[in-house]
């Protein structure tokens, strides 16, 4: 059982940014693809940006340039630095951790509890 929790949400003016941390239960970054979705009110939940357990990395096109993923495996913490933020980024973000290369039907699948963030003046 992997356990994953965020932090960093918050309100933040439009151009500003925020960082969002997941902090996972364990060393699990080189099996784990760890991404972070986005769901807003109305709206199904979404990928914003997954890096793989080989690193690579891939947005969604409505942030690519403006937000990062990366992971520190020292802190089995993940991070999504969001820059350039607009209104239309305002949702409750989740964490997610799936087994990568998994040869099965249907991959070992994990969520965070979710943290919002609204971008408004």
């Amino acid at each position: 059982q992997v356990q994953l929790v965020e932090s960093g949400g918050g309100l933040v003016q439009p151009g500003g940014s925020l960082r969002l941390s997941c902090a996972a239960s364990g060393s699990i970054f080189s099996i784990f693809a760890m991404g972070w979705y986005r769901q807003a009110p109305g709206k199904q939940r979404e990928l914003v940006a997954r890096i793989r357990s080989s690193g690579v990395t891939n947005y969604a096109d409505s942030v690519k340039g403006r937000f990062t993923i990366s992971r520190d495996y020292a802190k089995n913490t993940v991070y999504l630095q969001m820059n350039s933020l607009k209104p239309e980024d305002t949702a409750v973000y989740y964490c997610n951790a799936e087994r990568d290369n998994y040869r099965g039907y249907s991959p070992p699948s994990y969520w965070g509890q979710g943290t919002q963030v609204t971008v408004s003046l």
